[in-house]
């Protein structure tokens, strides 16, 4: 599987999830490949914690911030059963490639207006992939939602419109997820039985099933 998460907007939470759906994959089987496209590099630096801590070293990070990812993907990914890339904010060359990339899109939005507005130039992206690849698969999951609380009705009708489909899962805005993160880890490692891991299962359950 190859899952590439791509956002215009900054801020999205994309790495975190990026970092936590790689190590869902890793404990469903194989070896997995982490692309970090974003020249921030922080999946770099989270990988650089873990390696010297006691996780498994199952999943791998390489940086490649640049618009060739489809053309050296075939390359890269030998060896490995699954992929998932980083895409960079406000960056569409290199997104691109990095859908190009992909069978599988993950677009993570706030549960905010603004943020909706803003991922409509990511889901353009991905339609113009789709005139070469009709059934490259792709959604939006609402991420960073304060727990407890109900998306407004503007934000609903919003995704509504989308011509991507918004995953059921919801991804908590949770401590668990930024202090994993900082010891190099996931929350399904550091917290497996806590709510946030849950999450992540479904998010990675649910993208399986488009790409079936």
């Amino acid at each position: 599987m190859r899952i590439a998460l791509v956002t215009q907007k900054g801020g999205a939470g994309k790495t975190t999830l990026a970092t936590n759906l790689a190590v869902a994959l890793a404990q469903d089987g194989g070896k997995v490949l982490l692309i970090d496209a974003d020249r921030q590099r922080t999946a770099l630096d989270w990988f650089a914690v873990r390696s010297e801590g006691t996780y498994n070293g199952e999943v791998t990070v390489v940086a490649i911030d640049n618009d060739t990812i489809h053309k050296q993907i075939p390359s890269l990914a030998a060896g490995y059963k699954h992929v998932v890339i980083d895409g960079p904010p406000r960056a569409e060359k290199v997104d691109r490639s990095a859908i190009m990339a992909a069978d599988c899109i993950l677009i993570p939005v706030q549960p905010s207006s603004a943020d909706v507005w803003a991922a409509e130039t990511t889901i353009k992206l991905v339609e113009e992939a789709r005139g070469f690849r009709p059934k490259l698969a792709a959604s939006v999951v609402v991420n960073r939602k304060i727990p407890n609380t109900v998306l407004g009705n503007a934000v609903l009708d919003l995704m509504r419109e989308f011509p991507v489909k918004t995953l059921k899962t919801t991804v908590g805005q949770r401590v668990i997820f930024a202090e994993s993160l900082g010891r190099g880890g996931s929350v399904i490692e550091d917290a497996p039985a806590g709510t946030a891991a849950d999450e992540i299962r479904d998010v990675l359950k649910e993208l399986q099933g488009l790409t079936r």
